[in-house]
């Protein structure tokens, strides 16, 4: 099996090897993965290792690493970004590559980041996850994203999905999420009263099928921050969001879960 790490500000990953499928999740900067698949028509199938996701990247932005790489940067990359856009230099070359909030930096030392023979100068706002896991913290990174446009698939504040959204605010603390509404629907303990929820709890709505569909974050005093159109802060009640600009309910309530 060989390994990968996103070396570019974001790559996107698709349902099938081919530009034209649909982009399920995106791969942020310093980001590993294992490689399962290889296909002549340019594409890889890949694991992201951060939440086991499967998908298909575009061999051209893959950058390969040895299997020892892949371990140690798994085990060495508490360092996420901290500031909606940051700034690597490439020492060799003084190409400067912009990241968003939430990208790894793997074995972070001395502001420099080495991936192959490439050594990246970093000298912008980060955060240590292994120290944090500070739920107070979830509400104030979150509203760093407000007005992030909708976007399936998309994990950046250039466009972000409802569950990229929470992966990522959870990231920032220093808990793994799952990539996918549902699958984050599985964890945490279920609260039986909405009046029961603290601020960074999760919201979980279903459609008429019954399938969880949609997530947000609770913000207290009956608020929710989500993404639906752009990241966007609504009220909430035991039926689910009312969006004022509608006038009506845009999701129906299933359950509220506290993760941490």
């Amino acid at each position: 099996m060989k390994f990968g790490i996103c070396s570019l500000s974001v790559i996107p990953a698709r349902y099938e090897p081919s530009d034209k499928s649909e982009m399920v999740t995106q791969i942020l900067f310093g980001e590993t993965y294992s490689i399962y698949e290889e296909q002549r028509k340019g594409w890889k199938k890949i694991k992201a290792a951060y939440d086991n996701y499967e998908c298909w990247i575009d061999e051209k932005q893959s950058t390969e690493i040895s299997e020892e790489d892949f371990i140690f940067f798994n085990n060495n990359s508490n360092f996420v970004t901290s500031e909606v856009i940051s700034i690597l230099k490439n020492k060799k070359t003084n190409y400067l590559i912009p990241i968003v909030i939430g990208s790894s930096l793997p074995n972070f030392s001395n502001e420099t980041i080495h991936i192959n023979a490439n050594e990246y100068l970093f000298e912008g706002n980060k955060i240590n996850t292994s120290t944090l896991l500070n739920k107070k913290q979830l509400a104030e990174n979150a509203f760093l994203f407000l007005n992030t446009p909708y976007l399936w698939g998309g994990r950046s504040p250039f466009g972000i999905d409802c569950s990229g959204f929470t992966q990522i605010i959870y990231k920032l603390i220093g808990f793994k999420l799952p990539r996918d509404a549902y699958q984050q629907a599985k964890i945490g303990q279920t609260l039986s009263f909405i009046e029961e929820s603290e601020s960074g709890d999760l919201a979980f709505f279903d459609n008429e099928e019954g399938n969880i569909i949609h997530v947000g974050i609770m913000l207290g005093d009956n608020k929710i921050i989500h993404a639906s159109g752009k990241v966007r802060i609504d009220s909430i009640d035991h039926q689910g969001i009312f969006n004022p600009e509608t006038n009506r309910y845009s999701h129906k309530l299933r359950i509220i879960k506290r993760i941490i």
